[in-house]
């Protein structure tokens, strides 16, 4: 008799227990994407049907590999198609203001101008999806932290990226350029040789210079494992949808943290010295580190350590400028080079701007400013090959949206790379490139407009921005001052999609040496 009651507890647990999981499972797969899909539909709005068998994410999949196996013949800036095939299609078939799917999650894309400003106004009703299975692995800090820790560490931060403050950065960049352009003159009877691996190096280099006040070498192993970590995101970013997925420990997510521990291990080596070196008062503290340090200490002394920054905080923040940092302006500088190979007399433009500001000397900080036409092609190129083509926002429950409730569960999808090439924005030369409209700035450009973010807008603006875009300035001016650059004609116009925009294919230019006779192959 008591076997038989324990049997048939045990019984009923399991059967609890297998209805239980079923019904969250059949929730999860298919009654709250098929209720979330009918609150969209209600509302008006387009796109495609949900479906058990993730149509969409397989198309997506299925497109994006079409579109990456050749490069863009003969050369284009219309890059979209190649970027985001899947959502550039659906785009055309259901309108901007559409839904398509990934995995059970329903996908609305913003596209209008009025709708991006109350995302990126109301920073604490829209947020960032937070998927920890990428989150703090490849990248956290000021670029992922939400709510009041966000304004704690953007309070602390700031000073450091004050503009008066980034003058370290042309001194930096101007060191790591002359580096750059003697391995340039040693290749002198090479043939082509890859711009790209060189723009990185030399980005970096700054990096650890202006940032941490150390040599590259001291740091080189970062760049490798972070660049193994984006390869890594973007095959992970398939299986996000999968509940649970990011706790299984498949050599993936191993290898993930793996890098992660060893790249906050070089940080915190970094970190802690400076903190050393720093209360013995034998260090300058006017690099970002320093800077950041002080503050921080500035915070504490004043209100407390719960208003200041931990260590760990600390490490996780240099582990995102180290990454954005470095990754933003090589592929600013890498898409501007290629422009200008491709666009002779724009190069022709800049080039007698630089001399007609600085001659042959070194650029200094004050006269970066008078650059206009130079300011003019790096807006242009942000607009054509932004280095973040799109971004997500997600809320928490549901939130009004210029004429719509968005609830939640659906996630914001804001196409970067649509929006700075989209013909009724910016007229029917959208794809094409023409720094010129730039000649007025911004605000003349976007008729006021939010239409062009390639560092975001709003509250959350890239705190980079300034140091991206001087360390850009300063590093153009210099190339313009030495060289004539070309493309080489075994190069391949072939952006792809990387957490950023890459060149798929490399960067091979060649480049003559201005004032000399002799042709430099880099």
């Amino acid at each position: 008799m008591k076997m038989s009651l324990a049997y048939s507890i045990v019984l009923s647990l399991v059967l609890i227990t297998f209805f239980t999981c079923a019904w969250k499972v059949l929730c999860l797969f298919w009654l709250n994407p098929k209720k979330l899909e009918r609150c969209l539909r209600r509302q008006g709005l387009n796109g495609t049907s949900y479906g058990l068998l993730f149509q969409d994410l397989r198309d997506n999949i299925r497109m994006s590999k079409e579109a990456q196996s050749q490069p863009i013949t003969p050369f284009s800036n219309d890059i979209a198609p190649r970027l985001l095939p899947f959502l550039h299609h659906s785009i055309k078939k259901y309108g901007k203001l559409s839904f398509t799917w990934f995995g059970p999650t329903p996908v609305l894309n913003i596209m209008d101008s009025d709708m991006l400003k109350e995302i990126f106004s109301r920073i604490n009703e829209f947020e960032k999806p937070h998927t920890k299975a990428i989150g703090d692995l490849l990248v956290s800090g000021l670029i992922m932290v939400e709510g009041e820790k966000w304004v704690k560490h953007r309070t602390i931060i700031n000073p450091a990226f004050h503009y008066e403050k980034l003058k370290f950065v042309v001194s930096a960049t101007c060191s790591s350029c002359e580096e750059m352009f003697r391995e340039w003159n040693k290749q002198s009877l090479a043939g082509d040789v890859d711009v790209w691996p060189e723009l990185q190096h030399l980005t970096g280099d700054v990096l650890c210079k202006a940032a941490f006040a150390v040599t590259y070498n001291q740091v080189k192993s970062i760049v490798p494992l972070q660049k193994e970590q984006m390869g890594l995101t973007n095959k992970i970013l398939q299986f996000t949808f999968i509940p649970g997925w990011s706790l299984l420990p498949t050599k993936m997510q191993r290898r993930m943290k793996q890098i992660d521990h060893e790249v906050k291990g070089l940080l915190e080596d970094i970190v802690t010295k400076r903190e050393k070196a720093m209360k013995e008062g034998g260090v300058d503290d006017d690099d970002l580190l320093g800077l950041l340090l002080k503050s921080n200490v500035k915070e504490i002394q004043e209100f407390g350590h719960q208003k200041g920054m931990s260590i760990e905080d600390v490490i996780q923040e240099c582990k995102a400028f180290n990454f954005a940092g470095q990754e933003t302006t090589s592929v600013l500088l890498t898409w501007t080079l290629i422009l200008l190979s491709k666009y002779q007399n724009w190069q022709d433009k800049a080039r007698e701007e630089v001399l007609r500001v600085f001659g042959n000397n070194k650029p200094d900080f004050d006269g970066l400013s008078r650059l206009k036409i130079v300011s003019m092609i790096l807006n242009e190129v942000l607009r054509l090959y932004p280095p973040a083509f799109m971004t997500m926002r997600t809320v928490h429950k549901t939130t009004k949206l210029g004429d719509i409730q968005v609830p939640p569960g659906v996630v914001l999808l804001v196409p970067v790379i649509l929006i700075h090439h989209d013909p009724e924005i910016w007229g029917e030369d959208a794809k094409e490139f023409n720094p010129e409209r730039f000649s007025e700035g911004v605000s003349k450009a976007t008729q006021n407009k939010l239409c062009f973010l390639p560092f975001s807008w709003g509250p959350r603006t890239c705190i980079g921005q300034n140091f991206s875009l001087v360390e850009a300035k300063v590093a153009l001016t210099l190339i313009l001052q030495n060289f004539s650059v070309r493309l080489s004609p075994s190069y391949k116009h072939a952006p792809t999609p990387m957490l950023t925009t890459h060149p798929q294919y490399g960067v091979p230019l060649i480049l003559t040496k201005i004032g000399s006779n002799s042709s430099v192959y880099i």
